[in-house]
Order: structure tokens, then sequence, then C-alpha cells
């Protein structure tokens, strides 16, 4: 059970291994594009590329999908990145239903794992696969396996590597449950859990009384979607500007929000340290590099950061 990219490398790796995959649930195919047309999930279009019969229900609380689901007489459901299942879902296999999560549980339950273990700086991260019950990312662990992360790793590169790191942990889950050598483990619930909570607009603002390594973090932490935006001033008017492929340079380049361009960075005075950036992208414009920019831009000199007098 699964919708998006994340789902495919595990569901690839259990039709390559020892195991049968009887069938694939994801969401029903949805409008996409210009012209609106059905496109199906990525999952679905693995599952169909092996002939595997694939659900789309509606709602997951239908009867004639469970009766369906029911039917296939399966072993172990297997969860990807996809909607809260019902008990009368997650209770029907015998051998049980558990879920890949991209984070080391108990620390960043919910929506967006990745995005915040980049966001605070985190040197560590993971793929947990638990037993659901009835909360959200609180079961029972079966296995985990780490990864660090790098000082200038954004989170789309943390997301391939933790898709490739799941795969093959979603196979020895199934392996070890099959064989019941598995002892799930119940998460610390008085452990400092760190929450992973869904982005909105407001987390996508960069704001300077913040230091340039939180900026730098949060930048990376939202690159490549949904994208760090900056407030400048340009004349009259507020621009948000996306940027991407920051740095952090410990000196003093003026007051709070002072701007700096040279040849090939965009740099900014931060609450402590310089925050630099090499890319940036205009509204309604591609993403260029500073260079790019400056050059296309012959008003960029006038171009602030807003609230600095």
């Amino acid at each position: 059970m699964g919708t998006p990219e994340f789902a495919v490398a595990p569901l690839e790796a259990l039709i390559d291994s020892d195991h049968d995959v009887v069938a694939v649930v994801t969401v029903p195919d949805k409008p996409a594009g210009r012209g609106r047309n059905l496109k199906a999930s990525a999952v679905k279009e693995a599952a169909l590329r092996h002939e595997i019969p694939v659900l789309q229900p509606e709602k997951l609380r239908d009867e004639d999908f469970q009766n369906e689901l029911r039917s296939l007489n399966a072993d172990i459901f297997v969860v990807v990145a996809f909607r809260m299942l019902p008990k009368s879902v997650w209770s029907m296999p015998p051998k049980g239903t558990f879920n890949l999560h991209a984070s080391l549980l108990p620390n960043y339950r919910g929506a967006a794992p990745i995005h915040w273990a980049v966001i605070n700086g985190e040197e560590e991260s993971g793929v947990t696969t638990f037993l659901i019950d009835e909360e959200i990312d609180t079961g029972n662990i079966l296995l985990q396996s780490k990864a660090e992360i790098g000082p200038n790793e954004t989170t789309g590169e943390l997301y391939n590597r933790l898709m490739h790191l799941g795969a093959p942990l979603v196979v020895q889950t199934v392996d070890g449950l099959m064989q019941g050598s598995l002892e799930p483990i119940p998460q610390d619930e008085e452990a400092a859990m760190k929450p992973a909570p869904k982005l909105f607009r407001e987390h996508q603002y960069l704001d300077l009384s913040r230091t340039a390594r939180e900026l730098h973090n949060q930048i990376r932490g939202l690159t490549p979607f949904p994208s760090p935006l900056l407030k400048l001033q340009f004349g009259e008017n507020h621009i948000e500007a996306k940027v991407a492929e920051s740095g952090v340079e410990m000196e003093t380049i003026g007051e709070l929000g002072e701007l700096v361009w040279d040849d090939t960075q965009l740099k900014i005075q931060t609450s402590e340290g310089v925050l630099t950036i090499a890319k940036i992208q205009w509204p309604g414009k591609r993403q260029m590099s500073v260079r790019d920019f400056k050059n296309g831009f012959a008003e960029w000199k006038s171009i602030g950061i807003v609230g600095k007098p």
C-alpha cells in the first residue's frame, strides 16, 4: 500500500525477493498538468509494469474494497507513504501490517520526517519498520537502519538515499515476520521526541534573526520542495524569491539584513554569521545562478531585505 516514488523501491525489492506480491493498493488516478488528464501514482505505474493487480479505493472503509482485500488472503500488508488505515484493514492479515517510516522512531513521527530532520540540523536519520496500531507512527518497532546526514545535504538528496535504504529493510521485515523471528519493541514514550508535522507556507520564510547555520539548515530542509522563501524589497514592491544552494561564513559584513552581492553569491548578514546563497528564483522566472541573475537584471543593486532600513 503506497502512493509516491518513495514506495516504488520497496515494491520493486519485494517483487525481486522470494515473496509473492498479490496486489498493490494505491490512491485513485488524479487530474494533473495543464490538460488535467488523469495521472496514475508512481506505485500504480510500477505495479502495472509487473502485471500486478491494483486496487484504488476512494474510501478505505468501503465494504466492497475490504471484501476484495480479504479475498487476496495476504499474510502481510506492507504500507509505505499511504493514508492512515482503519483497524478493519490493518488487523486483517494474520502476520500483521507494518509501515516503513523515514525516521528513527520515536523521533520525527508525522508527515514530513525527512524535511524536519534536515531543518533541525540532525547529523543522523534512517528508516524504521513498525507494526501499525490505532495511532499515527506509534506502533512497536520491528527493524531500523541508520544513515548519516551530510552537512550540506538537502531533503531531496536524503529522500533518495532513505528510499533505497528502506527497500531492503522492507524485505528483511517481511522475512522476519514470515519466519516469526522478529521481536517487536515498544517505542519509548518517555524519550525526548521531536515531531515532524506537515509543512505550511509559514515554514518556508527565512527569518534573519536566526543564525546563518539555522537558516542554512532550513534551506537544505526545504530543497527542492516546498522551497525556502526570502522576502526581498524592490522599490515599493515586496518580492518572495526562492533560494537554493546556501552556505555559512563566520564573518560580519554589516548590520542584520545587510546584503552584499559578489560575483557568484548573495551574502546576507544574520544574527550570527553570514548566509551565502548561490541560486535564486524570481517570481515567474526559472531558477538561476546569482551570476546569471545579476547579468539579466540590471537593477539588482536596488534589491534589499524587507523591513531593513
